[in-house]
């Protein structure tokens, strides 16, 4: 397939040249000129506004709704560069309302349009084992079937059109926000207790408390090491993205909330940028307690 892809972050860069590995000929662009560099080194290519012919499928990894309706049906009109037919692989976190506004324009153009938010960090980006939470039209299913199968070892059919896949992001990402709050919390309550941080992520790694966000983002508070791979400022646009749906729903979601104004209080804090696992620092911080790389 001739692959339009869009947004070239430490998850695209990986989907992307999981595409070029299973042989599709993709065309990249982000506003980052050394991320298409590095694409271009691993097998990709350019995107320019002046590319024929039109693609196949187009594939958008950008942030958030704002980016994908830019993306999508902005000043660039990219969806346009698509060949009549062709499908959209939509994988930004958004409301199930944003992804069916999407759909119905896709089809307006006389495109497939697939809701598929993704799930499981750059590594597995790399490795095309993404699990993908995808919802869409048979059509939009079988158009994205070879792009799906490069990027991801799982793919959940969760409905026959957009929104499904999109409501259970937003699950994931309230299970993962609390997980990632609950693992600065309960790393910077053990460094008040004069316990290492090491010693607490080795032993809580095969005790019952721990989650694959423990394990994942723990290490990172050890090494002193807050390197965005996913920022802090991340949560106050997913885990907002959950309170707003459930808002709209009448359902309390109080653990959530609260794990929301945590991440509004450490972006406050000037911790906004590093990565999420910082979360740690702004506890300790209340506390005086000083967390390895937090001088």
């Amino acid at each position: 397939m001739l692959i339009d892809f869009f947004g070239l972050g430490s998850m695209g860069l990986g989907m992307a040249t999981s595409l070029v590995r299973a042989g599709h000929e993709v065309r990249g662009f982000d506003p980052d000129p050394a991320r298409v560099a590095l694409f271009c080194a691993q097998g990709g290519s350019a995107l320019r506004q002046d590319d024929t012919p039109q693609a196949d499928a187009l594939v958008s990894a950008v942030l958030n709704a704002d980016q994908t309706q830019a993306v999508l049906f902005g000043p660039q009109g990219n969806a346009g560069r698509l060949r009549s037919g062709g499908v959209i692989v939509s994988c930004a976190t958004v409301s199930p309302a944003f992804a069916t506004r999407m759909e119905t324009e896709a089809a307006a153009q006389g495109l497939s349009y697939l809701d598929a938010p993704i799930s499981g960090g750059a590594i597995k980006a790399a490795e095309g084992r993404l699990s993908i939470m995808a919802s869409g039209s048979p059509e939009a299913f079988a158009s994205a079937a070879p792009v799906l199968d490069a990027m991801a070892e799982t793919v959940h059919r969760l409905g026959d059109h957009a929104g499904p896949g999109s409501a259970m992001k937003a699950v994931n990402q309230l299970l993962a926000g609390v997980h990632i709050a609950a693992m600065g919390e309960a790393l910077a309550f053990g460094a008040s207790q004069g316990l290492d941080p090491a010693q607490v992520v080795k032993v809580v790694s095969v005790s019952a408390g721990t989650s694959w966000m423990f394990e994942n983002r723990a290490p990172h508070v050890v090494d002193g090491d807050y390197t965005p791979r996913s920022k802090v400022d991340i949560w106050l646009k997913d885990l907002g993205i959950v309170g707003d749906i459930a808002a709209a729903s009448g359902l309390p979601v109080p653990i959530s909330a609260n794990a929301l104004a945590q991440f509004r209080a450490a972006s406050a804090a000037g911790l906004g940028d590093e990565d999420d696992a910082a979360i740690a620092k702004y506890f300790a911080r209340q506390g005086g307690v000083t967390l390895p790389g937090d001088a």
